[in-house]
């Protein structure tokens, strides 16, 4: 049994971390969708719900980082190899986020072309990457009660 974790941050069952990992694969993805159509159709707004939706997912994503790693450093002895790959994996996908957002902040055009789109694929690619290895984790690793 000492594969198994279990998460010390829960409601009704399930970890909180889970719970917040949602809103920011939305608006990351949702920023790279709208970085898409700005590189299409040139109309500002766009590049604007792109700065929006990276800030709700970096707020997000930091509040699901800190629950994530408060569950990975008080799980006791059981922290299998692919949740330091995840730990990393989703650091960096923050990093590239805000760096992004930086990115988003300058006027124009270049605010999303091409940086901004090229940072915006990135992340969401990664982002993939850290939610299989989550996955993963999740179902091979993470202890569940019964309900």
């Amino acid at each position: 049994m000492s594969r198994i974790f279990q998460p010390s941050i829960r409601i009704a069952r399930v970890p909180l971390h889970a719970m917040l990992v949602p809103f920011p694969i939305a608006c990351f993805t949702g920023a790279m969708i709208t970085d898409v159509v700005y590189s299409r159709i040139g109309v500002m707004q766009w590049s604007n719900f792109s700065a929006w939706l990276l800030a709700f997912g970096l707020l997000f994503g930091a509040l699901a980082a800190l629950f994530g790693l408060l569950d990975f450093l008080l799980g006791g002895r059981a922290r299998p190899a692919i949740g330091w790959f995840h730990l990393v994996g989703n650091a960096a996908v923050l990093i590239l986020a805000f760096f992004n957002s930086l990115v988003h902040a300058r006027d124009g055009w270049t605010s999303v072309v091409p940086t901004g789109l090229t940072l915006s694929v990135i992340t969401v690619v990664l982002l993939a990457v850290t939610g299989f290895l989550g996955h993963r984790m999740a179902y091979a690793y993470v202890g569940r009660d019964r309900p």
